[in-house]
């Protein structure tokens, strides 16, 4: 092994709710490590239904706190990352067979005023017998509701903290697994495997969060060796991307004769994401699938409200992840708290250790302030919170403005097209010109692996943005698995593997 490095704050788990607490971390000026046992938001952080939203149908469950709370974090992280993020207004047909009208009136009111809303729109009653908006539903449907929330890129939320928390001297490591962590000499002693090629090394820190996410029992009690009485549920949430289903930007929210919700949400220009399902799931978290069964439900559940029917050749791509909601002892995966659950536990009052327990995407940012704030009394020194006003990378810029970044993209660039251009801004904001690298022609950009994917670009990928395999490019960087052939994804595989070795360790620069 070689030799030991100290940090004050070590954390395992590259996903959300790590990155989020490693970004705000590091910008207090602590010395931050984390490590990441695959790609980052490999696990649940890009399993999500991909929505900023205060979640309206909590409000049954009484979960006021955390609605709020979700609501207020919408406004705020849209104006700290309007490349990613945007609004998004959803349509709720009534079903007059399930909640009344009174009652979706009343908890739209209540969505509407509980979260201190100020850019986005407020709640409007739709008549669904005229217009596009409701020209895709069944002709039962004649009223509805529209509400806002936000969209969210989640994976690359996920890269933009961890690319901000290494830009503020955090150290970022992937495919790096925790063997093991344990208190020695007043501090905490991870020993850490590189899946590359098998090498070991160690670290200490003078504290360490627990962010496994879905693994967060199975590192307490099997990498920490510990005992906990506190327990997680795993809960598998499904999705299927089908054809677009309906030509226009709003998205759909539908009731299930079951008590539950699903979505129908316009992805990706050409498709329609339908989700999610709630499952409770015993297997590894890892082995997480949407199964035929969860597919078929997704499809009828949609076919519900939709004239056409979804067919199974219209599925073009499925995904599913496990949500580690804390165990509260609901009795339904629908029932079960959404809310996170923050523990720490010090020895004789030091080396402390902060378990992760549930939470939202929506929260994760003040999941971060919230956990700095338990470790504080252990970081004396530590500055004040500073990540409700700050932009992610590539953020810096007004939330009504992404057109005019697309315009002057194009106009610097001749040869980038309209959709070229507006993934470039979706995925970079104001650092699409940098990942372009001041290229004169279309060739200085390298080869052009399938919609407009250039070496340039994933070039940037590899060194910016911890990418190692086209997966991580194709399917968390960017949605073009949805685009690229098996057979382009294969050699953007090999060329990604046989390319410069040295721009791979370049990552955590």
């Amino acid at each position: 092994m070689s030799g030991e490095e100290i940090y004050d704050l070590a954390i395992i788990g590259g996903g959300v709710n790590g990155c989020g607490i490693a970004r705000d971390a590091a910008g207090r000026g602590l010395r931050v490590f984390l490590c990441e046992q695959g790609d980052l938001a490999q696990g649940t952080s890009s399993a999500s239904t991909k929505l900023f939203h205060g979640g309206l149908r909590y409000l049954e469950y009484y979960e006021f706190r955390l609605v709020r709370e979700a609501l207020i974090e919408r406004e705020i992280l849209l104006r700290a990352m309007p490349h990613i993020s945007w609004p998004l207004r959803f349509v709720l047909p009534h079903h007059k067979g399930l909640r009344p009208a009174w009652f979706l009136r009343l908890g739209l009111f209540i969505y509407d005023h509980l979260g201190g809303r100020e850019i986005l729109p407020g709640t409007a009653t739709l008549d669904l017998t005229t217009g596009p908006i409701g020209a895709p539903l069944k002709d039962e449907f004649r009223k509805g509701f529209e509400y806002s929330d936000c969209w969210v890129q989640d994976a690359r939320l996920v890269v933009l903290n961890a690319r901000d928390a290494a830009d503020k001297g955090a150290t970022v490591v992937v495919r790096t697994r925790c063997l093991s962590a344990e208190r020695d000499a007043g501090l905490w002693r991870l020993v850490l495997e590189d899946e590359t090629n098998g090498h070991k090394r160690e670290i200490r820190a003078r504290g360490l969060v627990n962010a496994g996410g879905p693994w967060v029992e199975d590192i307490i009690r099997k990498r920490m060796r510990l005992n906990t009485s506190d327990r997680i549920r795993l809960v598998r949430g499904s999705h299927i991307v089908v054809k677009k289903l309906f030509d226009h930007d709003r998205a759909y929210i539908f009731q299930n004769a079951d008590h539950r919700i699903i979505f129908a949400i316009p992805y990706e220009d050409d498709f329609t994401l339908v989700g999610t399902t709630e499952q409770e799931h015993h297997d590894s978290p890892g082995h997480a699938v949407c199964t035929p069964e969860e597919a078929d439900y997704l499809r009828q559940a949609a076919g519900e409200y939709f004239k056409a029917s979804i067919a199974p050749d219209d599925v073009v791509w499925t995904y599913s992840g496990v949500r580690p909601l804390y165990d509260d002892g609901a009795k339904s995966a629908t029932a079960a708290t959404r809310d996170y659950v923050l523990k720490v536990e010090a020895q004789d009052g030091a080396v402390p250790i902060l378990n992760i327990f549930g939470g939202k995407i929506t929260t994760y940012r003040r999941l971060a302030e919230a956990a700095l704030d338990k470790l504080k009394p252990y970081y004396p020194a530590m500055a004040a919170p500073w990540t409700a006003g700050a932009a992610l990378p590539g953020g810096d810029f007004p939330v009504d403005e992404v057109e005019r970044l697309c315009v002057d993209l194009q106009r610097q660039y001749a040869f980038v097209d309209e959709i070229w251009a507006r993934r470039l801004v979706r995925a970079y904001g104001t650092q699409a010109q940098s990942v372009l690298a001041g290229a004169q022609r279309l060739e200085d950009l390298g080869e052009n692996f399938g919609f407009n994917l250039t070496a340039a670009e994933v070039r940037w990928l590899m060194s910016r943005e911890w990418a190692r395999t086209a997966e991580d490019i194709l399917w968390r960087r960017t949605k073009l698995g949805l685009r690229l052939t098996v057979e382009q994804a294969a050699h953007l595989d090999k060329w990604m593997h046989n390319s410069d070795q040295a721009a791979l360790r370049t990552a955590t620069a």
